[in-house]
Protein backbone atom coordinates (compact mmCIF):
# COMPACT_ATOMS: atom_id res chain seq x y z
CA UNK A 1 0.00 0.00 0.00
CA UNK A 2 1.34 3.43 -1.01
CA UNK A 3 1.88 6.30 1.51
CA UNK A 4 -1.01 8.28 -0.31
CA UNK A 5 -3.39 5.36 -0.03
CA UNK A 6 -2.60 4.76 3.83
CA UNK A 7 -3.53 8.45 4.05
CA UNK A 8 -6.61 8.43 2.00
CA UNK A 9 -7.75 5.53 4.28
CA UNK A 10 -6.74 8.01 7.44
CA UNK A 11 -8.87 10.14 6.03
CA UNK A 12 -11.84 8.15 5.61
CA UNK A 13 -11.64 7.01 8.97
CA UNK A 14 -11.28 10.71 10.59
CA UNK A 15 -14.16 11.85 8.84
CA UNK A 16 -16.46 9.42 9.61
CA UNK A 17 -14.90 9.96 13.55
CA UNK A 18 -15.81 13.76 13.39
CA UNK A 19 -18.81 13.70 11.57
CA UNK A 20 -19.86 10.90 14.63
CA UNK A 21 -18.16 13.61 17.55
CA UNK A 22 -19.60 16.72 16.22
CA UNK A 23 -23.95 15.81 15.28
CA UNK A 24 -24.74 19.33 16.40
CA UNK A 25 -22.70 20.79 13.71
CA UNK A 26 -21.23 23.13 15.81
CA UNK A 27 -17.76 23.82 14.35
CA UNK A 28 -17.06 26.65 12.26
CA UNK A 29 -17.87 26.17 8.56
CA UNK A 30 -19.89 22.71 9.07
CA UNK A 31 -23.01 24.28 8.86
CA UNK A 32 -23.13 24.35 5.24
CA UNK A 33 -21.38 21.04 3.97
CA UNK A 34 -22.34 19.29 7.12
CA UNK A 35 -19.98 16.57 6.57
CA UNK A 36 -20.93 15.78 3.58
CA UNK A 37 -19.15 14.81 0.60
CA UNK A 38 -19.62 15.07 -3.50
CA UNK A 39 -19.52 11.98 -4.95
CA UNK A 40 -15.93 11.12 -6.72
CA UNK A 41 -15.32 11.72 -10.12
CA UNK A 42 -13.64 9.42 -12.78
CA UNK A 43 -9.93 9.13 -13.88
CA UNK A 44 -11.00 10.41 -17.45
CA UNK A 45 -12.75 13.29 -16.10
CA UNK A 46 -9.64 14.24 -14.20
CA UNK A 47 -7.44 13.97 -16.75
CA UNK A 48 -10.06 15.62 -19.18
CA UNK A 49 -10.00 18.44 -17.14
CA UNK A 50 -5.81 18.38 -17.07
CA UNK A 51 -5.76 18.25 -20.55
CA UNK A 52 -7.74 21.37 -21.37
CA UNK A 53 -6.14 23.46 -19.38
CA UNK A 54 -2.47 22.05 -20.25
CA UNK A 55 -1.56 21.22 -15.85
CA UNK A 56 -1.37 17.88 -14.10
CA UNK A 57 -3.08 18.02 -10.41
CA UNK A 58 -0.94 16.81 -7.79
CA UNK A 59 -1.60 13.13 -7.29
CA UNK A 60 -2.31 13.17 -3.54
CA UNK A 61 -5.65 15.54 -4.75
CA UNK A 62 -6.31 13.13 -7.64
CA UNK A 63 -6.25 10.26 -5.28
CA UNK A 64 -8.82 12.29 -3.33
CA UNK A 65 -11.31 13.67 -6.41
CA UNK A 66 -11.07 9.59 -7.23
CA UNK A 67 -11.45 7.83 -3.97
CA UNK A 68 -13.12 10.34 -1.22
CA UNK A 69 -15.44 13.27 -3.28
CA UNK A 70 -15.14 15.97 -5.28
CA UNK A 71 -15.66 18.78 -2.83
CA UNK A 72 -18.21 19.06 -0.49
CA UNK A 73 -16.97 17.89 3.64
CA UNK A 74 -13.30 19.92 4.31
CA UNK A 75 -11.77 23.01 5.82
CA UNK A 76 -13.54 25.85 6.65
CA UNK A 77 -16.47 26.21 4.62
CA UNK A 78 -15.94 22.91 2.49
CA UNK A 79 -14.35 21.87 -0.86
CA UNK A 80 -14.58 23.49 -4.07
CA UNK A 81 -15.59 20.91 -6.63
CA UNK A 82 -12.62 20.60 -9.76
CA UNK A 83 -15.00 22.08 -11.82
CA UNK A 84 -15.62 25.72 -9.45
CA UNK A 85 -11.99 25.28 -8.71
CA UNK A 86 -10.80 27.76 -11.29
CA UNK A 87 -13.08 30.90 -10.49
CA UNK A 88 -11.66 33.88 -9.56
CA UNK A 89 -13.98 34.76 -6.42
CA UNK A 90 -16.12 32.31 -4.20
CA UNK A 91 -17.96 34.70 -3.04
CA UNK A 92 -19.24 35.82 -6.49
CA UNK A 93 -19.25 33.28 -8.81
CA UNK A 94 -19.41 34.73 -12.19
CA UNK A 95 -17.53 34.84 -15.39
CA UNK A 96 -13.80 35.13 -14.18
CA UNK A 97 -11.63 32.28 -13.95
CA UNK A 98 -7.84 31.46 -12.76
CA UNK A 99 -5.72 31.15 -15.51
CA UNK A 100 -3.83 27.86 -14.53
CA UNK A 101 -2.30 26.44 -17.73
CA UNK A 102 0.08 30.06 -16.39
CA UNK A 103 2.47 28.80 -13.41
CA UNK A 104 1.78 30.90 -10.38
CA UNK A 105 4.63 33.57 -10.10
CA UNK A 106 5.05 33.65 -6.35
CA UNK A 107 7.80 31.26 -3.90
CA UNK A 108 7.84 33.18 -0.88
CA UNK A 109 5.08 35.73 1.09
CA UNK A 110 4.10 38.72 -0.77
CA UNK A 111 2.36 41.91 0.31
CA UNK A 112 3.61 45.07 -0.84
CA UNK A 113 1.51 47.13 0.81
CA UNK A 114 2.01 50.90 0.27
CA UNK A 115 0.89 54.18 1.85
CA UNK A 116 -0.31 56.21 -0.72
CA UNK A 117 -2.05 59.45 -0.12
CA UNK A 118 -2.75 60.72 -3.85
CA UNK A 119 -6.03 58.95 -5.61
CA UNK A 120 -5.20 58.34 -9.18
CA UNK A 121 -1.82 56.54 -7.69
CA UNK A 122 -3.92 54.41 -5.01
CA UNK A 123 -6.27 53.06 -7.30
CA UNK A 124 -3.43 52.16 -9.89
CA UNK A 125 -1.83 50.14 -6.83
CA UNK A 126 -5.08 48.51 -5.96
CA UNK A 127 -5.90 47.72 -9.21
CA UNK A 128 -2.42 45.91 -9.79
CA UNK A 129 -2.37 44.68 -5.92
CA UNK A 130 -6.03 42.86 -7.11
CA UNK A 131 -4.40 41.30 -10.51
CA UNK A 132 -5.77 38.01 -11.11
CA UNK A 133 -2.26 37.56 -12.49
CA UNK A 134 -0.61 36.56 -8.68
CA UNK A 135 -3.00 33.82 -8.31
CA UNK A 136 -2.54 32.12 -11.98
CA UNK A 137 -1.61 28.41 -11.86
CA UNK A 138 -3.52 27.48 -8.42
CA UNK A 139 -7.40 26.34 -8.77
CA UNK A 140 -9.37 26.88 -4.86
CA UNK A 141 -9.98 24.36 -2.37
CA UNK A 142 -11.79 26.64 0.06
CA UNK A 143 -13.61 29.56 1.04
CA UNK A 144 -12.53 30.39 4.63
CA UNK A 145 -14.76 33.42 4.69
CA UNK A 146 -14.48 37.38 4.96
CA UNK A 147 -12.38 37.61 1.67
CA UNK A 148 -9.61 34.90 2.22
CA UNK A 149 -9.71 31.98 -0.24
CA UNK A 150 -7.38 28.43 -0.24
CA UNK A 151 -5.60 27.54 -2.89
CA UNK A 152 -3.80 24.11 -4.50
CA UNK A 153 -0.69 25.20 -6.57
CA UNK A 154 -1.04 23.26 -9.77
CA UNK A 155 1.50 25.30 -12.12
CA UNK A 156 4.56 26.65 -11.01
CA UNK A 157 7.42 26.13 -8.62
CA UNK A 158 5.10 25.82 -5.35
CA UNK A 159 3.02 23.06 -7.21
CA UNK A 160 1.43 20.99 -4.54
CA UNK A 161 1.18 23.35 -1.84
CA UNK A 162 -1.50 25.15 -0.11
CA UNK A 163 -1.54 28.69 -0.29
CA UNK A 164 -3.72 31.74 1.27
CA UNK A 165 -5.09 34.81 -0.98
CA UNK A 166 -5.80 37.00 2.08
CA UNK A 167 -5.40 40.31 -0.44
CA UNK A 168 -9.18 40.80 0.72
CA UNK A 169 -7.66 41.96 4.16
CA UNK A 170 -4.50 43.82 2.71
CA UNK A 171 -2.77 40.89 4.11
CA UNK A 172 -1.07 39.25 0.74
CA UNK A 173 -0.82 35.83 -0.53
CA UNK A 174 1.34 33.24 1.76
CA UNK A 175 1.87 29.71 2.50
CA UNK A 176 -0.70 28.13 4.15
CA UNK A 177 1.32 28.17 7.59
CA UNK A 178 -1.98 27.66 9.99
CA UNK A 179 -2.70 24.14 9.14
CA UNK A 180 0.57 23.07 9.00
CA UNK A 181 1.76 24.72 12.36
CA UNK A 182 5.35 24.37 11.99
CA UNK A 183 6.09 27.36 8.92
CA UNK A 184 6.66 24.77 6.54
CA UNK A 185 5.22 24.05 3.29
CA UNK A 186 1.76 21.80 3.39
CA UNK A 187 0.22 19.54 0.58
CA UNK A 188 -3.20 18.84 0.60
CA UNK A 189 -3.81 15.58 2.12
CA UNK A 190 -1.44 16.92 4.67
CA UNK A 191 -3.80 20.51 4.82
CA UNK A 192 -6.78 17.89 4.64
CA UNK A 193 -5.37 15.57 7.41
CA UNK A 194 -4.74 18.39 9.76
CA UNK A 195 -8.21 19.99 9.85
CA UNK A 196 -10.04 16.60 10.54
CA UNK A 197 -7.30 16.45 13.33
CA UNK A 198 -7.83 19.90 14.64
CA UNK A 199 -12.16 19.20 15.17
CA UNK A 200 -11.40 15.96 16.44
CA UNK A 201 -9.48 17.26 18.72
CA UNK A 202 -11.81 20.15 19.70
CA UNK A 203 -14.88 17.96 19.67
CA UNK A 204 -13.56 14.91 21.48
CA UNK A 205 -12.71 18.34 24.39
CA UNK A 206 -16.53 19.12 24.09
CA UNK A 207 -17.65 15.51 24.66
CA UNK A 208 -15.65 15.59 27.67
CA UNK A 209 -17.17 18.79 29.78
Amino acid sequence: MNDFQQQIDRIKEKLTKLKSLDTNLSSFGVQKHKYELNPTISESEISAFEKTYSISLPLGYREFLKQVGNGGAGPYYGLESLEDSRYVDLDYKGDNFVDISQPFMLSEYWNPIQDIDNQEEYEAYQEEYMHDKWINGMIKLSNFGCGVFIHLVVNGEEYGNVWVDDRGNDAGIYPDYYLSKDDQRIDFLSWYEAWLDEYIANNSKKKKK
